[in-house]
Parts: C-alpha cells; structure tokens; sequence
C-alpha cells in the first residue's frame, strides 16, 4: 500500500470518528450510550432525543461517508489503485471510524447512514432497491435493525443491476462486505429479535396497519 493511500484511509477513518450524535450530545451535555438501547446512531437519538436531534445525526453520518468518498476521489491519486478502489476503500474505513471511533473510545454506531453517504457518491442508483427494502420491511414489521441487515443483503442484488461489466467485481465483492458488516454490528438486534424482545418502532408499521384492517 502507497503512503498517499495509507494517508486517504487514515483520514477517512478519523473523519467516520466524529459521530455525529456523540457531538451534538455534548452540545446538550449528554452522552447518548447512557440512554436507551445505548447505541450512538440515528435510531436511538430518535427515540431518546426526537425528530430534530435524530435528523440533523442522520445528516452528519451520510454526510461524512460521502465526503469520504469524494476525498478519495480527488486527486492525487495513489499509484497502482484506481480511483473507485480508492473510494470504496475510503468509504468503509470512514464507516469503520463510526463504528470504532478513535475520538469516543471505540464505541460509536452501527455504520448504516455513513454506508450509505459513501455509496450515494460512489454508486447512487444501487441504493434504490436496499432503500425500498428498508422501507417495505419497516412498514410491516416496525424493526430498524432487521430493516437495516436486509437491506444490506438487497445490496449485492442491486450491483448486478447497476454496476458495469468492468466494476462488476469490485462492487460486488464490496456490497458482500458491506451485508456482512451491517449483519455484524446489527448482532444484538437479531438476537433480541430470535429471544422475541427486540424493540418495535410502532408509528412505521403502516403497512401492516393498512393491511391489517
């Protein structure tokens, strides 16, 4: 690995680090790990902190992913990578810095929403049907975490559809990675969801009240 590659990890790692709800809660001077399900992410600043406070998190998450992206595809570029490498790479050391955050002793979020930044600079159209799966399975069972995994395993089909034949194989191999990820910091919510007391978000269940009447 090139030192200019090392360096565009590094800063995408320490920029996925700023978890956005751990910064604006010490604005509030409050740790958001202390309240709920404990977690540093967007759902669980919406059911402890409200609309407001959950939005402007969310923002800062895909916010920081996408940036990462587009740094890593700004020049100059490393030798021997191409600048999509350079991108994809980037993106997920931005989402491991979110999950594992230097500046907030490694304990941050999930890495759903920085995830997401990164690919809507990277490869938009893809996140249309993860996007539509995160949102049917929402609407009719009300589990975040659940609607999260499945929609990280909706994301390989989707590279099929929109990748080209030349990026085929990177993008697949890092929607994968990406599935395998969400599924491993999602662990707790599947096991609570298997043990039958994983948390349900009530007012998203639209699709099961309209075709449950």
């Amino acid at each position: 690995m090139s030192v200019l590659f090392g360096a565009k990890l590094l800063l995408a790692y320490l920029l996925g680090s700023l978890s956005g709800s751990l910064l604006i809660g010490r604005l509030r001077g409050i740790d958001i790990r202390t309240q709920g399900s404990g977690n540093a992410g967007g759902t669980n600043a919406f059911r402890t902190q409200g609309a407001a406070f959950a939005l402007l998190v969310v923002a800062i998450d895909i916010g920081k992913g996408a940036l990462a992206a587009a740094l890593a595809y700004a020049p100059p570029y490393a030798e021997g990578y191409t600048p999509l490498a350079q991108a994809l790479a980037c993106g997920m050391a931005c989402a491991l810095g979110h999950i594992w955050p230097v500046w907030f002793g490694f304990r941050g979020g999930k890495g759903a929403a920085t995830l997401v930044g990164a690919l809507a600079v990277i490869v938009p159209g893809a996140l249309v049907l993860p996007f539509l799966v995160w949102l049917f399975t929402l609407g009719s069972t009300g589990y975040v975490g659940l609607a999260t995994v499945l929609a990280g395993l909706a994301l390989p089909v989707a590279m099929l559809l929109f990748a080209t034949p030349a990026t085929m194989g990177i993008l697949f191999k890092y929607a994968l990675a990406m599935a395998g990820l969400l599924a491993f910091t999602h662990r707790a919510n599947l096991a609570r969801l298997r043990a039958g007391n994983e948390s349900r978000f009530e007012r998203a269940r639209v699709l099961a009240r309209w075709f449950g009447r």
